[in-house]
């Protein structure tokens, strides 16, 4: 990757300063969660009392906000868009390029959390919809061992890469999907055939449904939280 590059992925990442909430002092662990279509990075800020982690885990949840764009299934119109889509026979288009771009913005959060102390291994890659498809886009091929992928109402982009792309350091990565069973804008069968693939490759997929359509529920979040809580609480206080 050239140093243009990163200094591209970097103006862009850091374009509006992400939001930033820690449960604790002195985090051990971060979660990187980027929001859905047209959203923005405070959309998830709320979820964080939520989930119930326990007290003493300290966990830095980093909430960024994607790139201004403007988006062709919805007329064109410019807002907050990991990507471009378009209509397409099917399913629709998702602009690869643009995807390949969102991951090296993930590259730089992840960068500054590795700067700030918290090693790869503790770090998760978690997204609602287009924010859930770069998340997973981009850590099935990142070359170090992440903590896990939580992936809320998305699927997996350019499946046709997978094989040749994916890194082997998270070949085992442990991966939790959920998705709504009545979502009408991404339909549970693609969900269902992105995790199919995924269990085709030898990924590790918690795979749940809720009845709800294209956004996250109470229960869903409280299953997610217990998910993770599990791969960070070994190095919080109580375990030392």
């Amino acid at each position: 990757m050239s140093s243009n590059t990163n200094s591209s992925a970097e103006s862009l990442a850091l374009a509006t300063p992400p939001v930033e909430i820690e449960t604790a002092p002195n985090p051990i662990a971060s979660v990187i969660l980027l929001h859905g279509l047209g959203a923005d990075g405070h959309d998830f800020e709320a979820v964080v009392p939520e989930l119930g982690l326990p007290r003493d885990l300290a966990v830095r949840f980093v909430f960024p906000h994607a790139p201004m764009r403007a988006v062709t299934i919805n007329a064109g119109f410019v807002m907050r868009a990991w990507y471009d889509i378009l209509p397409g026979a099917g399913n629709f288009r998702d602009n690869s390029q643009h995807i390949r771009e969102s991951q090296e913005i993930v590259h730089v959060f992840i960068r500054r959390e590795l700067e700030r102390g918290i090693p790869a291994s503790q770090i998760l890659l978690a997204g609602f919809s287009q924010g859930g498809a770069i998340a997973l886009y981009t850590g099935l091929r990142y070359p170090q061992r992440l903590a896990g992928l939580l992936i809320l109402s998305s699927y997996l982009p350019i499946p046709s890469r997978l094989a040749q792309e994916r890194h082997d350091a998270n070949r085992d990565i442990p991966i939790f999907m959920a998705h709504g069973e009545d979502d009408p804008l991404i339909p549970l069968s693609r969900a269902s055939e992105s995790r199919k693939r995924l269990q085709h490759y030898g990924y590790a997929v918690d795979w749940r449904t809720y009845p709800v359509a294209h956004a996250v529920c109470a229960a869903e979040l409280a299953d997610a939280a217990s998910w993770f809580t599990r791969f960070f609480v070994e190095c919080g206080p109580a375990a030392r």
